[in-house]
């Protein structure tokens, strides 16, 4: 089945989230949006946050088919959902919906990637989409995908759009990390927080998305995932699940690390075009994963290896950024996990 890159898209979804009806998990944040849309309370901005992939792009297409459909009232289902052949559901899906904009990082002509920030050109067409009169008391309805990619100027366009947010109008942003957001901009919109999935959530949509995938290998996604389905497509997608695990694997080796399996893993990812670069991404996906967890646990001492989580993130942007050996990365990663084990227990 194909899937889409990573760098298809800001927010890592499942499926094309225009084109996807059916919402795993996220019930709490659901009976939210629906008292607060069906009662007419909806505010004029939400910020919808969650880890990559957990689905914040199909919640918020979930939310915009229905204030398109039925608007802020109780005509439609508490669960939000729009049958697929309504003729508004139609539109979204085709992306031809005059009441609806998405904004999301443009693709860089020279290299067919995303752009590294959503610019302030894009957040201006707000004003004018918001600025068009409704046709038949309809609502218009944006999603910026996702708002962490903003630079500092289309946040402050962003702003002004939520200072001044005309009626029958709804601003979503989608947040990896709603923290590093303008305060004025968190303050201006209520919070709807998706969390991870359960196991049994996840393992449930892998049977239903990859039949032909062995169980153990299922198993080893539902593990490596942090609760999104998102996460867990990309890495079965080519050598994916291979790599997660080898990163998974270099953080267990941390306390007793094992020189030589460093040194060949490093090798190995130096002969793939974009093999440390994905498996960077994997790394620090695994050591975010470990943190939560033990977070929630009540874990102290996590302060070194939220440090270093901070530190990997440079080093693999910076190795990608100015082409530098990858193998020198690898190594480099591997010394400061196991000098952090060596200081703090994960």
């Amino acid at each position: 089945m194909a899937r889409k890159k990573v760098e298809a898209a800001p927010e890592i979804e499942a499926h094309d989230p225009r084109k996807t009806f059916a919402l795993a998990g996220h019930k709490t944040a659901l009976a939210t949006a629906s008292r607060a849309i069906r009662s007419g309370r909806a505010p004029q901005g939400w910020l919808i946050s969650g880890p990559p992939g957990v689905g914040k792009a199909t919640f918020a297409f979930r939310i915009a088919r229905y204030l398109l459909a039925f608007g802020a009232t109780d005509r439609g289902p508490e669960d939000l959902s729009v049958p697929e052949n309504d003729p508004t559901a139609a539109q979204v899906t085709a992306g031809g919906h005059p009441g609806l904009l998405v904004l999301q990082r443009g693709i860089n002509p020279n290299t067919g990637k995303p752009m590294t920030v959503l610019g302030v050109d894009e957040i201006r067409k707000l004003h004018g989409f918001f600025g068009m009169t409704s046709g038949a008391g309809g609502w218009r309805v944006a999603i910026v995908d996702t708002a962490d990619d903003m630079n500092p100027q289309a946040a402050n366009a962003l702003l002004k759009a939520l200072e001044e947010p005309p009626p029958r109008a709804m601003l979503m942003l989608l947040s990896n990390a709603p923290g590093q957001l303008l305060p004025t901009i968190r303050s201006r919109c209520q919070r709807l927080d998706l969390r991870p999935l359960s196991d049994a959530e996840v393992e449930r949509e892998l049977a239903a998305l990859l039949p032909d995938m062995p169980a153990s290998n299922r198993a080893m996604l539902v593990k490596i995932s942090g609760g999104s389905i998102g996460v867990a497509l990309t890495l079965a997608e080519d050598d994916g699940l291979a790599l997660a695990q080898d990163a998974e694997r270099l953080i267990d080796r941390a306390a007793s690390p094992d020189i030589g399996a460093t040194l060949a893993l490093a090798d190995k990812l130096s002969r793939v075009g974009d093999g440390t670069d994905r498996f960077g991404t994997f790394l620090v996906e695994a050591l975010t994963n470990r943190i939560h967890a033990r977070a929630l646990e009540g874990g102290a001492g996590l302060d070194r290896w939220t440090d270093l989580l901070e530190k990997l993130k440079r080093s693999f942007l910076r190795t990608g950024a100015l082409h530098l050996d990858p193998r020198q990365t690898i190594l480099s990663a591997g010394k400061a996990i196991a000098d952090t084990a060596r200081r703090a227990r994960l």
